[in-house]
C-alpha cells in the first residue's frame, strides 16, 4: 500500500472547487470502518504508530461490539495519482456512518452534509435490507452514488454475481462498480481518485450571510457542547458572535476548527467545509441538531432545511436502583440526548420502582446501547422495564387515550385499541421463504409483496405490528435463517387490534412494573410465564402469597408461594396432644391475621431478573 503524503490547504483558505464531501453507507459489518481506516492511512492523517483498527469508533461499546453507533466526520488531504487532475491536492471531508436500522437517523443527518455517498456492499454477502434503505435515503437527498464492492479478497467472495446485482440496483454497468479490499488496501487508491473525479464540488455563495447546518453535536465534560457544522454560505470566523436561528440564542465562538481526525484549530471555515465550533455553552438544549448557525451581526434570512425529528418506536422505563441517583439520571439523559438526538424522555413514577423516566427509542438495540452508555459513562445502576410501544385507546364515549405505559391503560368500556405498524423489508436466500412466512404469520404479519433480486435471493415486504417485532423477532429471524436474513423497517401508521392489559397481582395488589399490553391470544402465555417466573424469584414469606395474572377482573393464571412454617412444636417434648393443637391453632390464627395486613416485599433483584428475562436478547447484528 503506497502512502501519499499531501500538504493540505489550510481550513478557511480552501476554495470550494477542491473540496469533496462524501459519506460511507452500508449494512452492518460490510466494512465501512475498515475502509475509513485505509483512507486515513493512505492520506497520511493517521501515522503508522497511531493507527488501530476501527480508528473512528471512539466509544468502548463500539469497539467491543464491532459496530458503529455514532457518525464520525474527518478531513483528509488527497493528491490525485492519475487522470487529468494528477498531482493536484484536494480536501476530502468523509463521514463514517452506522449500519444498523436503529441508527438510521444518524445516517440521514450525515447525508445532508454531503454531495456523494459510497454505497458499500460485501462481496461475500451481497445486498442486504439496510443497504437498500440507506440507498433510498441517499437518493432522496439527491446525492451522487458511488457503488463499491468490498472484501474481494475473501475466498467466498462472488464478485461477478454481486457486481451485477449492485449495478442493477444503482443503474450502471457492472464494470463501473469499483472493487476494493478495505483490509488489504487493494483498490482504495483508485477509489479516492474516483471520488475526486466523480463527486460534485460544494456550491454556495461566499459573500452571502453565513449559514451552517448543525449535523451533529457531542457533550465534553470540560468544554461544554461541541457542535459539528457544514458551512453552506458565507464563512464562520473565530470570536464571531453567532446566532442559532431556531432558538434565537446568541453565543461567542471560543474555538473553531476541523477534525483531521483529531481537532485542528482554524481562524475561519468557509463554503463547503465541515468543522466544529465551541461556544462554552453547558446547556445542552441550546445546540439542536438540524438548526442553522448564522452570524449575529449579519444574519441570514432563511434557515437551511433541517431534519424531521424521528418518532420513537419502542418505549421503556428507566429507573435508578438507588433513588438518590434520580437527579444524576436526569442530568445524564440531558447530556446523552445531545450525543443522540433520537432519544426522547419524560419523568414518570412507578409504585414499585419509584421515580424514573419513560424513554423513547428507535429500536431494541438503540435501547440497549443507551442503557449501556448511561451505566458506563455516568456511573449509574439502572433497571429498565419491559419495552412497549405507543397505543391509541378509543373509549365507547369517544374519548381517546395515548398509552405509552401499561399503567396508563384506561379502565371502562373500550371501543377499539390501535397499535403502530411498520413496513418491514426482509432479504434472504429463497430457501427460507416458508420459514420466514411462518414466523411473520405467528407475529400477525401481512404479506404485501415479494420480488426476486436474483435466482436465489428474495425480497419480502410485510406489514407487522411494532409491538410484535420489539421483542425477539430479529433474533428468531436470524436463528431460523441461519443468520442469512436481514431486516429493515419503517413506521407506516397504525391499525386496530384485539389488545388487552394483563396485570400481575401479588396478594390481590397489582404491581405496575410487571403489567403488559399484549394481544388477547398471547395473554394467557404471558400470564403463565410471569407467574411462574415470580414464583421462583420472590422469597417465601411467613404467609402464603398468591401470584395472579388478570385481564380486568378475570384471573387467567395463578401460582402460590408457599408459606414458611415456623416449627412451633419444637419446644413440646411430650405432654398432652391438646397442648400441641392449641399451639397450632394459635399459629393458624396468626397467619390468617398476617395475611390480611402483611405486605409482600419484592426484592430489587427479583425486579431486575424478571424484567431482564422478559425482554428479548438484543439484535446485535
Amino acid at each position: 500500500m503506497t502512502l501519499i503524503m499531501s500538504a493540505a490547504p489550510k481550513p478557511g483558505s480552501t476554495p470550494p472547487a477542491i473540496i469533496r464531501n462524501f459519506c460511507i453507507i452500508a449494512h452492518i459489518d460490510h466494512g465501512k470502518s475498515t475502509l475509513a481506516d485505509r483512507m486515513l492511512q493512505l492520506t497520511g492523517v493517521v501515522g503508522e504508530r497511531e493507527a488501530r483498527a476501527q480508528y473512528l469508533d471512539r466509544m468502548d461499546i463500539e469497539r467491543e461490539r464491532g459496530i458503529t453507533i455514532k457518525s464520525q466526520a474527518v478531513r483528509m488531504p488527497w493528491t490525485v495519482t492519475e487522470g487529468g487532475d494528477a498531482g493536484q491536492t484536494f480536501v476530502l471531508n468523509m463521514i463514517d456512518t452506522p449500519g444498523h436500522v436503529d441508527f438510521t437517523y444518524e445516517v440521514s443527518r450525515s447525508l445532508q452534509a454531503c454531495e456523494a455517498a459510497i454505497l458499500l456492499v460485501d462481496a461475500a454477502q451481497g445486498i442486504e435490507a439496510q443497504t437498500l434503505a440507506n440507498l433510498y435515503l441517499a437518493m432522496g437527498a439527491d446525492l451522487h452514488i458511488i457503488p463499491v464492492l468490498n472484501k474481494i479478497d475473501l475466498p467466498s467472495a462472488n464478485v461477478e454475481k454481486y457486481s451485477l446485482e449492485l449495478a442493477n440496483l444503482v443503474g450502471c454497468e457492472p464494470e463501473d462498480v469499483l472493487k476494493v479490499s478495505a483490509k488489504t488496501g487493494h483498490g482504495v487508491e483508485d477509489l479516492l481518485n474516483h471520488i475526486v473525479s466523480e463527486t460534485p464540488p460544494p456550491v454556495g455563495d461566499p459573500d452571502a450571510p453565513a449559514r451552517a447546518l448543525i449535523f451533529d453535536s457531542v457533550y465534553d465534560t470540560y468544554r461544554g457542547v461541541v457542535t459539528y457544522v457544514r458551512v453552506f454560505d458565507g464563512s464562520l470566523k473565530h470570536r464571531d458572535k453567532i446566532k442559532m436561528m431556531s432558538t434565537g440564542a446568541v453565543h461567542e465562538m471560543l474555538e473553531l476548527g476541523v477534525i483531521s481526525p483529531e481537532p485542528v484549530k482554524a481562524d475561519h471555515i468557509g463554503v463547503g467545509e465541515t468543522g466544529y465550533l465551541i461556544t462554552g455553552v453547558k446547556d445542552v438544549r441550546q445546540s439542536r441538531v438540524g438548526d442553522t448557525v448564522t452570524n449575529n451581526g449579519k444574519p441570514a434570512e432563511e434557515m437551511l432545511g433541517g431534519y424531521s425529528h424521528p418518532n420513537p418506536m419502542v418505549f421503556a422505563g428507566l429507573y435508578p436502583i438507588d433513588g438518590d441517583q434520580y437527579p444524576d439520571l436526569r442530568e445524564a439523559l440531558d447530556k446523552l440526548q445531545l450525543n443522540d438526538a433520537a432519544l426522547t424522555y419524560e419523568p414518570e413514577t412507578s409504585g414499585a420502582l419509584g421515580f424514573g423516566f419513560r424513554c423513547g427509542f428507535l429500536g431494541l438495540l438503540h435501547m440497549e446501547i443507551t442503557r449501556d452508555r448511561l451505566e458506563r459513562e455516568f456511573n449509574l445502576d439502572l433497571i429498565s422495564t419491559a419495552p412497549n410501544v405507543v397505543y391509541d385507546v378509543v373509549m365507547e364515549d369517544g374519548t381517546e387515550h395515548i398509552v405509552t405505559n401499561p399503567s396508563e391503560f384506561p379502565e371502562g368500556k373500550i371501543n377499539e385499541v390501535r397499535e403502530p405498524v411498520v413496513n418491514a423489508t426482509i432479504l434472504a436466500p429463497s430457501d427460507y421463504i416458508g420459514t420466514i412466512m411462518e414466523l411473520c404469520q405467528n407475529k400477525r404479519g401481512t404479506l404485501q409483496g415479494m420480488d426476486y433480486l436474483s435466482e436465489d435471493r428474495v425480497e419480502m415486504r410485510y406489514v407487522l405490528p411494532m409491538g410484535e417485532i420489539a421483542f425477539d423477532f430479529f433474533d428468531q429471524l436470524k436463528s431460523k435463517t441461519k443468520g442469512y436474513a436481514s431486516l429493515n423497517y419503517e413506521f407506516s401508521g397504525d391499525q386496530a387490534a384485539d389488545l388487552v392489559k394483563v396485570d400481575i397481582l401479588l396478594q390481590g395488589e397489582p404491581v405496575d412494573a410487571f403489567s403488559a399490553i399484549v394481544h388477547r391470544d398471547a395473554a394467557y402465555n404471558y400470564g403463565v410465564m410471569m407467574a411462574g417466573k415470580l414464583k421462583e424469584l420472590i422469597p417465601r414469606q411467613q404467609f402464603e402469597v398468591p401470584i395472579q395474572a388478570a385481564i380486568g377482573a378475570r384471573v387467567i393464571a395463578r401460582e402460590n408461594i408457599r408459606a414458611i412454617r415456623k416449627d412451633v412444636l419444637a419446644k413440646c417434648y411430650g405432654g398432652d396432644i391438646s397442648r400441641k393443637r392449641k399451639l397450632l391453632e394459635k399459629q393458624k390464627e396468626g397467619k390468617k391475621r398476617m395475611k390480611m395486613v402483611g405486605r409482600v416485599e419484592v426484592p430489587q433483584e427479583a425486579f431486575v431478573a424478571a424484567l431482564s428475562t422478559t425482554q428479548a436478547s438484543s439484535d446485535k447484528k
